[in-house]
Formats: C-alpha cells, sequence, structure tokens
C-alpha cells in the first residue's frame, strides 16, 4: 500500500517535477503558500464562533500551521532526514524566539501610543495556565527522542495521543464571550455578514480552497527552496531552517500581532503561538515518520546524527526556558528580551549552538532553583489544578 501511494505521488507530481526543482518556482509557490495560510486562517476565524473558545484557539492554531505541515511532511516524504530536522525544529525555535518576544514589543508599543506608558507584563488569565503546562509533556518526551537519537511510528502515536489528551482538557474547559464580529478582518468578517446558509457554505469553501492551493504548491515549494540555497551559495540546512517557517508562519504571526495590537488581546496572541508550540512538538513531528514511510515505501526507522540531536537539544531547551518564563503566569519585558536575544545570536552565528545549550540549560536550571526555594512563583501549577477540577469531568465546552 505504501508502494501504491508513492507512486501515486509521483504520477501526481511528474508534470510539474521539474519546475519544483528550479528557483524560478519560487515566482508562484512561495506567494501561493502564504495565499493558502491567510484563507484557512480566514475560515478558521469564521470557525470559531461555533465552538468553545479554547477549543477554537488550540484549533486555530493548527490551522494556521498547515502551511509548515505541508512542508514538512513533504520533505520527509523526500528521505532528507537533515532538512526535515532543520525545517520543524527551525519552525518551534522561530516561534518562542522570535514571535513570543514580538507579540510582547507589538502589545508594549500599542500600550505606549494609546497611554504614554510602557508596558512592563503580559499577566495571562487562569485558563491559560492549560496551555502553559501543557507544553511540559511533549518537551519531556522529546528528551526520550533526543536520547535515543531515533524517530519511529511508535513515537508518533505517543505523540499524536499527548496532543489528543490536550484537546480532550480544552473540550471541557466552557466556551468564553465570543469575540466582536467587527474584530474579525474583511474577509471573514464579510462571511460573517451572509445569512446563515451561505455563512456555513463560505467557510468549508474557504477550507477547501486553500486546502486545494497548499496542496498544489507545497511539493514545488520546497524544491524552489532548495534551488534557491544552491544558487546563492546558502546551506540548504539553514535555508530551510529559517526561511520556509518564517514564511509558513506569517500569516499565524500576523494574526498573533494584530491581536497584540489591542494589548487586552495580548494574552490571548502569546496563548495562540503557545498553542501552536504545543501543535508542532506534538503532531507536526507525529506526522514525519508517517511522511517518512510513504516516502520510502515502507515503514522506517528516522536517524538523528550528532548534529540532528545538537539541533533538537537546544530547540527542547529553549521551549523549556519559555515554559519556565510562563508558569509565573507573567511575562515580562526582560524575559521577551532574553528569548529575542539568546534566538538573534542562534541565527546569526550558527556555530555558536553549543555553547547556547549551555547558557539555555543554565537559565532553565536557575529558574528552577528559583521556583523550588520559592523565590519566584509557579502559579501556573496550582491554576492547572483549580482548572482539572473544575472541568475535567464536564461532558464538553457545550455540555
Amino acid at each position: 500500500m505504501l508502494k501504491a501511494a508513492r507512486a501515486a505521488w509521483a504520477a501526481a507530481t511528474a508534470a510539474g517535477g521539474g519546475a519544483a526543482e528550479s528557483g524560478a518556482a519560487a515566482l508562484w509557490t512561495f506567494p501561493s503558500v502564504l495565499l493558502s495560510a491567510f484563507v484557512i486562517a480566514w475560515a478558521a476565524e469564521g470557525a470559531q464562533f461555533f465552538m468553545g473558545r479554547g477549543l477554537a484557539l488550540a484549533i486555530l492554531a493548527w490551522l494556521q500551521t498547515l502551511p509548515e505541515f505541508a512542508v514538512e511532511a513533504d520533505i520527509a516524504w523526500r528521505g532528507d532526514v537533515s532538512n526535515m530536522t532543520a525545517n520543524f525544529t527551525g519552525s518551534l525555535r522561530l516561534l518562542v524566539g522570535l514571535g513570543w518576544p514580538m507579540v510582547f514589543a507589538v502589545a508594549a508599543l500599542a500600550q505606549h501610543r494609546r497611554a504614554g506608558t510602557w508596558m512592563a507584563e503580559v499577566v495571562l488569565e487562569e485558563e491559560d495556565s492549560v496551555g502553559v503546562i501543557g507544553l511540559l509533556a511533549p518537551i519531556a518526551y522529546f528528551v526520550v527522542i533526543w536520547w535515543k537519537a531515533t524517530l519511529t511510528l511508535w513515537d508518533s502515536l505517543v505523540l499524536a495521543a499527548i496532543y489528543g489528551a490536550y484537546l480532550w482538557f480544552l473540550n471541557r474547559m466552557p466556551p468564553r464571550e465570543e469575540e466582536s464580529v467587527a474584530d474579525l478582518d474583511p474577509v471573514p468578517r464579510a462571511v460573517m455578514g451572509l445569512r446563515p446558509g451561505l455563512r456555513g457554505t463560505a467557510i468549508a469553501a474557504l477550507f477547501v480552497g486553500g486546502g486545494l492551493l497548499l496542496y498544489f504548491a507545497a511539493h514545488p515549494f520546497v524544491g524552489s527552496l532548495m534551488a534557491l540555497a544552491v544558487s546563492v551559495g546558502i546551506s540548504q540546512f539553514v535555508f530551510i531552517q529559517w526561511v520556509a517557517p518564517f514564511l509558513s508562519e506569517f500569516p499565524e504571526f500576523f494574526s498573533a500581532f494584530r491581536w497584540a495590537r489591542s494589548v487586552r488581546k495580548a494574552p490571548m496572541a502569546l496563548m495562540n503561538l503557545a498553542s501552536s508550540n504545543i501543535n508542532q512538538w506534538t503532531m507536526l513531528v507525529a506526522m514525519i515518520p508517517v511522511a517518512y514511510a510513504f516516502g520510502q515505501g515502507h515503514a522506517a526507522t528516522i536517524p538523528f546524527d550528532a548534529m540532528h540531536r545538537t539541533e533538537i537539544l537546544l530547540t527542547i531547551l529553549q521551549s523549556l526556558l519559555g515554559m519556565v518564563f510562563l508558569l509565573n503566569m507573567r511575562y515580562s519585558a526582560w524575559e521577551a528580551a532574553v528569548l529575542f536575544g539568546l534566538w538573534v545570536v542562534q541565527f546569526a552565528v550558527p556555530s555558536l549552538r553549543e555553547p547556547l545549550i549551555l547558557v539555555y540549560g543554565a537559565l532553565v536550571a536557575g529558574g528552577a532553583i528559583l521556583i523550588l526555594t520559592g523565590a519566584r512563583r509557579a502559579d501556573a501549577l496550582p491554576a492547572f489544578a483549580r482548572q482539572w477540577r473544575l472541568h475535567a469531568r464536564r461532558g464538553g465546552a457545550g455540555a
């Protein structure tokens, strides 16, 4: 069956195969992937009015990262272990190192323009503790993956189960007051202005249209990235690690920054990106062995060499530091500056990856010591416990 699927994929893409491997394909694949991401995000913004808010935010984050899923799946199907590692580690580090700090910066600048004062910190709401603590399980399991230096279909099952448990709990959280339609972007606002029957059809059409555009653009998108990397003398690994994730996640950043501009929605913007972190640590990585197996024509173990393990460990520690920062349910200016500064260093000087591992490790250890000694609060833990007691036995968001 895997061989048949592989042959079907090859046949479907054979006609555009030559163009896919040339840099000229970037002229249509880059904007196509971006457009597909916007279309899917518009559909998701409309769909969130028909489900609980907590679950809607997680699903919105999932849909916003579909382009990243498509790119990663295509690389995995090709069997390119180095580039698949570069892409998923770069994507995760981009979210925490650039996305989280930029949310704070946008909110702080917006407050300064409106009130003349600078924001000291973003204060999360109690229900956001689910997202903060939700980061721990996939990061902890990834330590196991890093230690054994392989990624298998069994790991896919575990990671999918972790994400399923996360969604299960979110589905038991009660819905919040709906966002005003007036706050939506023009396209989803126009969709929500349609009569009920047409509204659902329009949302479905956006989902399908965005998905189809993504399907046809993903394969040549990866090929054009590789061709451009060669033509300008940049390592394919570096190019795919940073450029591809930035392009595929730009619409997600745009939505989060738009929420951050309202200042009061800064916690929502930050948790949208945190939900994307959970999604990518679990479902994005869980998809890789499946796509890899289809590409190889049989179930196969993905091996990680020393360089891959360094990239993975650096990514683990960066996300763990971000989680430690959020454990007190506050995200301060200096914490945003630390995450951003360390990301800039690893982006500008890739040779410093190993020293940065020591820096991230020391910061994580220092934060843990402060929490254990009572010098730093860990309000997310009791908040999560309260949310669990209140909602774990609910029949669902709509109960």
